[in-house]
């Protein structure tokens, strides 16, 4: 079997995550390997997502190296035994890689937590706004890669579709709803927008307005949590592309940094009014 040439972020994350339990344990890799009836280069490329993994084989692993985290162990079972194909691999090789593997990863949280500062988050942007902010930032895409980047923005909107559908909780800068991107009309139906998804069961808009002092250093940042909590993630924000961060000082600092923002932002009412009046304003 020919290892993966671009594993999936959620692939590396299952690896990384078999790589602490073996070097917690102090296992040398050559040992896993044999385990497995293989040698070190099979449990390398395990551990870094090249290779698939069955959840027996898991299991295998967990026990050899004496881990005790039962819970954990279950849920990388199970992520080791996925084999469903999101919406967003029809547009693996048109797409950037992260943009499928920003899609996957709200695809598996159990909820969501967003900041943004200069602009409206991407999974509830408008198709006109998203072309906008697409053309503003990558200016030689052809016509059909801009159309395949608004396509894939909307359509991570597919989670709210579900049964239960994740929580997700975004605090919006003032400044990104005044921001001069697009027309006043396209701005318009983008607030309009997301005064209807402030609505949603599942969904809280809040903003921070320009009179708030912030007192963290906020930046527009993607907090998913996974089925536990140390399988939470961390998606930094950028124009290109985004990283993916998971060790336990980052979740930890990420987590304070969202309370902390959530101490200044107006309440989910209080900014649905407030977005309406600015809506208004245009």
């Amino acid at each position: 079997m020919p290892p993966r040439s671009s594993p999936t972020a959620r692939q590396a994350r299952l690896g990384a995550e078999l790589r602490k339990l073996r070097e917690t344990s102090g296992t040398l890799a050559r040992a896993a390997g044999q385990l497995l009836g293989g040698n070190q280069a099979t449990i390398s490329h395990i551990e870094a997502g090249r290779w698939g993994v069955s959840s027996v084989r898991v299991r295998r692993l967990a026990t050899f190296y004496g881990a005790t985290d039962a819970q954990l162990v279950d849920e990388l079972c199970r992520m080791a035994d996925e084999r469903g194909k999101g919406w967003w691999v029809a547009y693996r090789g048109v797409l950037p890689v992260s943009f499928l593997d920003i899609a996957e990863l709200e695809h598996h949280a159990s909820s969501l937590r967003s900041i943004r500062m200069l602009h409206v988050p991407g999974i509830f942007q408008t198709p006109d706004y998203a072309r906008e902010m697409i053309r503003s930032g990558v200016s030689e895409l052809s016509t059909d890669q801009v159309d395949a980047r608004v396509e894939h923005r909307t359509r991570r909107r597919e989670i709210f579709q579900r049964s239960f559908p994740p929580r997700f909780e975004a605090f919006i800068h003032e400044a990104a709803l005044r921001m001069q991107y697009c027309t006043d009309k396209v701005m318009r139906s983008q607030l309009e927008l997301l005064q209807e998804v402030s609505r949603w069961p599942s969904v809280s808009i809040r903003v921070i307005p320009f009179d708030a002092r912030i007192t963290a250093s906020a930046h527009s940042v993607l907090y998913a949590c996974g089925s536990i909590p140390k399988l939470d993630t961390v998606q930094l924000d950028s124009a290109f592309e985004g990283g993916f961060l998971d060790a336990a000082t980052h979740l930890a600092r990420y987590r304070a940094l969202f309370d902390a923002v959530g101490e200044i932002a107006l309440g989910a009412a209080e900014s649905e009014k407030f977005i309406h009046r600015i809506a208004q304003e245009m």
